[in-house]
């Protein structure tokens, strides 16, 4: 019945404060302890479910409205159509009070209102900025994003009383304002602008830049035809000129195309990497954010693959691309960042000889943000089935999944055939802040689970040896990452019943290794000895140290006496009284003493090989239930 409350909630979309009614309404009928606990937990399920629900269908309507705006620059007849889309689909995605769209006035030398949606006032959709004037004019005049959280309190531009007065009129409060850049060039400005107070989060800022880059296409596309069209009319002169330039735009108007039908096919990072290779001429190098190759397209000559090969050379012009947000060339190597801010989602690094024309260097930016959006959607799609996963493993861990039929549905669901044998696996790495984003590709790639709780990434994979799977893990980290992780296997896992327990025999594995100093060692149980088959079995080790152990660690407890470390110093100098005065620094007969009073406590008899085994192996045990290794 409480599931069935929350999911009626669900369906009907009802708003986050309408989930805590069911608990409050128990609260008030005097419901037990147990139940109040249940219905929390299942409204924090349904929260989360609410909020997945949400983001999906934000990042469904993000895609829907670029790939709508793709399409409609494919089939371009009215710019101004286009730019109104464009304005619009910004106001909607960033739920702004008000969009609106600058271009530049060469006549004039200042900026006018091209497009507005959402704004009521006649003084602002007539507003023009000059050149530096406003949150606009610092935009045009930096080429950069620009937000202000509270317009009329940042001094970070100039302001002016007629720009203040229209925004005031407007009642505007927090305005983002992106570049439409051709090249170097800054043609126009977009905005998203709210009546209250705001920070924008830095996908709002991604997502506005996205929607420029598309304005700036159509801008330039209009402003191409305009120039074509002029030139046929009154240059008849100059017909070969007019020819090469037509050229040049069907060949970007093509690759703009050809790319954009991609994308609407599914095609993926090197498809798109094909074509600009294929249009450019040359070879093509795809990196990504921390300046990994994705992939590598063309067939390069000698001089090429020595250019293209060399990690420096090719670090440092994508480095100095993604810190200027534009195309730069050194030597035969042209990067382009793909992305807004100093961190751009990719570069792409062409092979070229001689000058690249503009229109070329044009149709590399286009590809480089193309292939940044792609990497967004795939990333996003990652994240989401990542958090699916690890909800799932989360549930296990915790011993929420009882029932095999609902188990095997949410597996199947995400590719996973729990027919095979499974093994859970622990790695202790420290909190690398790139290990949750690997963790998830790698468990994907083999249909597994995964999920970070804390300093721990938790897996589930299939296999067949715990410790193998455990090696693996630690040596696919140590590859990717550079981090040198403590890494436990358990299983094979009874599913879903002995997950937690397989979860609890990996950790104190780790617990272990750290106590024994095998930090950054992979293992299971199985290898760690007779150490190892007492995981899990903390009664018997608890029986075996007051059998062996109880009179003397007892006595040292209650007389402060050092009766332990004694008898270890003892065993450690193969039994050599005089030794063992010396690493404890005290007399021989001290010594004798000590050990007169261990015989008194253990009984006559306890140096014989076999009883001294025994009381090494407490003494071991010992230490390590000191440094908590066992419970």
């Amino acid at each position: 019945m409480t599931c069935e409350i929350f999911l009626e909630m669900l369906e009907r979309e009802a708003p986050a404060v309408e989930f805590e009614a069911p608990l409050l309404e128990a609260r008030t009928a005097g419901a037990s302890a147990a139940e109040l606990a249940e219905l929390d937990s299942a409204k924090c399920a349904a929260l989360r479910v609410r909020a997945l629900l949400e983001r999906r269908a934000r990042r469904e309507a993000e895609l829907a409205a670029l790939f709508d705006t793709a399409g409609d620059l494919a089939g371009l007849r009215d710019v101004d159509a286009v730019l109104q889309a464009i304005v619009h689909r910004a106001r909607r995605l960033l739920h702004a009070d008000v969009a609106y769209l600058t271009l530049p006035d060469a006549q004039r030398g200042d900026t006018f209102m091209r497009v507005t949606d959402g704004s009521g006032s006649q003084a602002f959709r007539s507003t023009r900025l000059a050149m530096g004037d406003g949150l606009g004019g610092l935009v045009a005049q930096t080429g950069m994003p620009y937000s202000t959280a509270d317009y009329f309190a940042d001094q970070r531009f100039r302001h002016t009383t007629e720009i203040d007065s229209a925004v005031r009129e407007e009642g505007l409060v927090a305005i983002l304002g992106v570049p439409m850049k051709l090249g170097d060039q800054v043609i126009g400005v977009l905005f998203a602008s709210h009546r209250d107070f705001r920070p924008y989060a830095p996908e709002e800022i991604a997502l506005l830049v996205s929607l420029a880059a598309h304005a700036t296409i159509a801008v330039d596309s209009a402003r191409l035809l305009t120039e074509t069209r002029t030139a046929l009319a009154e240059l008849s002169a100059a017909s070969a000129a007019m020819h090469a330039h037509y050229n040049t735009v069907e060949r970007a108007a093509q690759a703009h195309d050809r790319m954009t039908d991609l994308v609407v096919r599914g095609g993926g990072v090197a498809d798109v990497a094909t074509v600009a290779a294929d249009i450019l001429g040359g070879a093509l190098l795809v990196l990504d954010a921390d300046g990994r190759r994705l992939t590598e397209i063309g067939a390069p000559d000698a001089g090429a693959h020595e250019q293209l090969g060399d990690e420096q050379a090719v670090g440092e012009i994508a480095a100095t691309a993604a810190q200027l947000g534009r195309t730069v060339v050194a030597k035969e190597l042209w990067a382009a960042p793909g992305g807004a801010g100093s961190r751009p989602l990719c570069t792409l690094v062409l092979h070229h000889p001689g000058e690249l024309p503009p229109a070329d260097q044009r149709i590399l930016e286009r590809a480089a943000l193309v292939t940044a959006l792609l990497l967004l959607f795939q990333r996003s799609i990652a994240e989401a089935e990542g958090r699916v996963r690890g909800e799932l493993l989360d549930d296990l861990l915790d011993g929420r999944v009882i029932d095999d039929k609902a188990l095997h549905s949410r597996a199947t669901l995400l590719g996973i055939d729990l027919t095979q044998p499974q093994m859970l696996v622990v790695a202790e790495h420290g909190g690398h802040h790139r290990a949750a984003a690997w963790t998830t590709h790698y468990v994907m790639a083999r249909h597994g689970l995964a999920v970070t709780r804390g300093r721990h990434t938790v897996v589930l994979l299939p296999g067949s040896d715990a410790s193998a799977t455990a090696h693996c893990v630690a040596k696919e980290l140590r590859a990717a990452l550079g981090i040198s992780a403590t890494v436990a296997g358990s299983g094979p896992v009874d599913l879903p019943n002995r997950v937690p327990a397989a979860y609890r025999e990996a950790r104190q594995c780790i617990q272990l290794m750290n106590a024994l100093g095998k930090h950054g060692s992979s293992a299971s149980a199985a290898d760690l000895g007779f150490i190892g088959l007492l995981i899990n079995s903390g009664d018997n080790v608890l029986a075996f140290l007051n059998t062996t152990l109880g009179p003397i660690i007892d006595y040292d407890l209650r007389r402060g006496a050092p009766l332990i470390d004694t008898l270890e110093t003892y065993f450690a100098t193969s039994c050599s009284l005089s030794n063992s005065a010396k690493l404890l620094h005290i007399h021989v007969n001290t010594v004798t003493q000590r050990l007169d009073r261990i015989t008194a406590l253990l009984g006559e008899g306890w140096q014989h090989p076999d009883r001294a085994l025994e009381i090494q192996l407490a003494l071991r045990l010992h230490r390590l239930r000191e440094s908590a290794a066992f419970p």
